[in-house]
This record gives C-alpha cells, structure tokens and sequence, in this order.
C-alpha cells in the first residue's frame, strides 16, 4: 500500500465500533487521512464540559497532557485496526513505552487538535509510533511512542 492510499475518513460511530474506549476517556471524534500502516490524523474538539476541567484547573481550564498523549495513543489504535481489518476491532492497545513527550502550549475548551500520527516501527504485536498535536496549525505537543495490540 502506498502512502496515496488514503482510506475513508471514520466518524465517531465508527470508532466506537473499533476500539474499546468511552467516555469520558474517549478522546477522538474523528479520525481522517488514513493511510494504512503509515499515517492517521485524529480530530479532537475540546469543550468545557470535559470532566477534567472541573479539577485541572478551576477558573483556568487546561487539558493534560497524559490526556493529549492518550489522544494519540487512541489515534494510533484507529490507525492500527484499519490496517489489519475488522477482525481486530476492539483489541486494547496499550502503551508500552512513551519517549520525547514535549508540551509546548496549553490546550484549551474551543481548540480543536489535530492529532497526527505516523508509524515508525512494527513488530509483531509491538508498534511505535511518533505524534505530533497542533491547534490552529501550531504545535502543541509531541511524543514518540510504543504500543501492543492485545486481546
């Protein structure tokens, strides 16, 4: 598969139908650009009536950044189904291993993140993967990352 092989977008029912995650940890509404074992963009629309903002912080929400990293772990999972079929759907992908995270502005209730992920290694059940988060076109956070696909 080449990198021109972008795949349908995925609505957020169908990420319900992909991977296990649920409120209030679901943190992707909308994965686009897919390209099958290469790249993935999810989207992130980030609003005021998020569960974490009554705690991080009062009178100044900020999302967290384990939150931002968790957003494209689950990106990641979106990318990895769709690249080994619907037999996989609702396998956990849980991380292995979280490298390099920088967070270099805060995320706040109206942005919209973009979460692009890219593959950099798989082995076996093993995947790593690098993420980059901007909001308006800047970056915001970002992160190198493993995961395994577990049952």
């Amino acid at each position: 598969m080449s990198e021109n092989d972008v795949v349908d977008a995925v609505d957020i029912q169908q990420i319900l139908e992909l991977i296990p995650h649920r409120y209030p940890l679901l943190l992707v509404d909308r994965v686009v650009d897919i390209v099958p074992d290469v790249s993935a963009t999810g989207i992130k629309c980030v609003t005021m009536n998020e569960p974490q903002f009554q705690g991080h912080f009062p009178g100044r929400p900020i999302m967290p950044g384990v939150m931002i990293v968790e957003a494209m772990a689950q990106t990641s999972a979106v990318l990895v189904i769709k690249t080994l079929g619907a037999e996989n759907e609702k396998k956990n992908v849980l991380f292995m291993s979280i490298d390099n995270a920088k967070f270099r502005a805060t995320v706040t209730p109206g942005d919209v993140m973009h979460i692009k992920v890219t593959k950099k290694q798989q082995r076996g059940p093993v995947w790593k993967f690098t993420g980059i988060v901007e909001v308006e076109g800047k970056k915001v956070a970002e992160a190198d990352f493993a995961a395994m696909i577990t049952d």
